[in-house]
């Protein structure tokens, strides 16, 4: 009989913890439907406001300078780590960013203007696209994001021009791994008007290889390293 009552009061026991954890998690439920029904709304509305026409352009270049800051920091933690540089560049990281808004300009506009021209959404039209993307707007920002850096270095246009020389072919190659299938998503699936921060998501990636390529030292050639072991031995 005892056996029984005690059988009797664990299956009670149970019952009343199962009870107070279903009522908790009901409890939180309704919270969080609450919380999202009051955030979704204001969420809706400013995304439906940021991507409007009327603030399109700011918001793609926002978008491009923000993600290129955090690119760099990224890879700038990266350096840290492995005891490259001691602390963060925040100049260097300001550099990025202003190469992040000219580039954010510049992807605004392509855009509008291959959506524009190019129209329909065939293999034909997105075959179209993804080739001048890749063969003209390509280079075009390579050039443009080695140009917008280099406005704040000493000697801007021999640096500008020695890191085209030396760099770009490198990046260049770069954008034929990465760009192609993420473009054919791009601008198969979506609206005009989120292409830049589609773009920008997926290239936060290739922002830290850019930054990487931007920084590193440059690449010498044969003669040069013959030259310098010549020197060193005379």
């Amino acid at each position: 009989m005892n056996k029984l009552y005690e059988y009797i009061n664990l299956i009670l026991f149970i019952y009343v913890i199962t009870l107070n954890i279903m009522k908790l998690l009901s409890s939180t439920w309704r919270s969080l439907a609450a919380f999202r029904r009051t955030t979704a709304v204001p969420v809706r509305r400013f995304v439906k406001v940021a991507f409007s026409d009327k603030y399109l352009f700011y918001t793609n270049v926002t978008i491009s300078l923000t993600l290129s800051s955090v690119g760099d920091l990224m890879e700038q933690t990266y350096e840290i780590y492995i005891k490259e540089q001691t602390k963060y560049d925040l100049k260097r990281c300001a550099h990025m960013a202003f190469s992040g808004v000219a580039v954010g300009i510049l992807c605004h506009h392509w855009y509008k203007v291959l959506d524009k021209f190019i129209i329909g959404k065939t293999f034909d039209m997105v075959a179209k696209k993804l080739m001048l993307d890749q063969f003209i707007f390509s280079p075009i920002m390579i050039v443009t994001f080695f140009g917008s850096v280099a406005l704040f270095e000493a000697n801007p246009l021999e640096n500008f021009k020695e890191e085209v020389k030396d760099k770009f072919v490198r990046l260049y190659r770069a954008e034929w791994m990465v760009w192609p299938p993420a473009q054919i998503i791009n601008f198969y699936f979506l609206p005009t008007r989120y292409r830049v921060l589609y773009d920008n998501t997926i290239s936060l990636g290739y922002d830290v290889y850019t930054s990487q390529v931007k920084h590193s030292k440059p690449m010498k050639t044969g003669s040069e390293v013959i030259s310098k072991k010549i020197s060193q031995l005379s």
